[in-house]
């Protein structure tokens, strides 16, 4: 097995609880803001959507000049769907031409000809694309908790959802 298969894998089913965690984003509460040092609701489920394929179409590279970081909010709640079916679409495309070779390169992030970070391609998509993912991910439960929307079942039950419980009609036996 290539060493990219499992990391597919684990995009797929991530992917799948992400959905679950933008399903949850209310349209009414986009501009919302937990500090004002904060992203918006808005800011944080769209970087969350787009997150997979723009970090691995930029690991695909050799290197990269410093990003920016702004962040651009979603207007609609409805765009935050099809936004991270797109992203795992272009993920999937970007690490599925990566061979093993490719995978152990050295990736590089570059500030005019300064190295400001080098590392293992496979590394920097472990940090960066889904490490990074999952942090931002658990960022937009608290925002959920706090705007009291339920929040879904990520690694095991939440206070809101249980996937482990038995079904009511079983447990009253």
């Amino acid at each position: 097995m290539a060493i990219i298969d499992g990391m597919l894998q684990e995009l797929e089913q991530e992917a799948q609880t992400t959905r679950r965690v933008l399903e949850r984003v209310p349209q009414a509460h986009l501009t919302w803001k937990p500090h004002e040092k904060s992203m918006s609701l808005g800011q944080l489920a769209l970087h969350i959507a787009t997150v997979p394929g723009n970090v691995a179409q930029m690991i695909a590279q050799p290197s990269m000049q410093r990003p920016a970081f702004v962040q651009p909010a979603a207007t609609q709640a409805s765009e935050l769907l099809p936004a991270l079916e797109n992203t795992v679409k272009q993920a999937r495309a970007a690490l599925g031409s990566m061979d093993d070779a490719a995978l152990m390169a050295t990736w590089k992030v570059l500030d005019g000809d300064r190295e400001i970070m080098a590392m293992p391609r496979i590394a920097a998509l472990r940090a960066i694309m889904l490490n990074h993912w999952y942090h931002h991910r658990g960022q937009m439960s608290v925002y959920l908790r706090q705007l009291n929307v339920p929040v879904p079942s990520i690694y095991g039950p939440s206070a809101d959802e249980n996937p482990f419980a038995q079904p009511a009609a079983t447990a009253a036996r």
